[in-house]
């Protein structure tokens, strides 16, 4: 099938696919004479789990090495594990950053007048150290 199909089939935009293929994450797929890209279903099925894995929010190389892994028939569990629970740490550290950040702005928001007077405090947290920002 051609990359419209294989993008359709997939959830993958064409372009994306094409990025996918440049950074190595799906294999060479087969081309006709005329140049064309010939995708098979092994091909989208890949290209769904890339979609999956993406939403998910996994790297490039993480997505690169859990695809070889899916690949490998006998692989070991604890590895995919092992990526998995990596980037589940670094969501987790991600959400309490920014939930951090959510509770300094909510502190900032609190304190402003929301009025006609010039000063704010909102401005003023941002324009120097504040224990808020810590």
């Amino acid at each position: 099938m051609k990359i419209g199909q294989a993008a359709r089939q997939s959830g993958v935009s064409p372009k994306m696919i094409r990025y996918y293929e440049s950074v190595g994450l799906m294999r060479p797929v087969a081309r006709h004479d005329n140049a064309y890209r010939d995708y098979s279903d092994r091909d989208v099925h890949e290209l769904r789990f890339i979609r999956h894995a993406r939403t998910l929010g996994f790297s490039v190389a993480d997505i690169a090495a859990l695809l070889s892994l899916w690949r490998d028939t006998s692989r070991e569990s604890h590895e995919v594990h092992q990526i998995a629970a990596g980037h589940l740490a670094r969501l987790d550290r991600q959400i309490a950053d920014l939930q951090a950040m959510a509770d300094a702005l909510r502190e900032l928001v609190r304190c402003c007048h929301n009025d006609a007077r010039p000063d704010c405090p909102i401005l003023t947290g941002l324009s120097g150290p504040s224990a808020l920002m810590r």
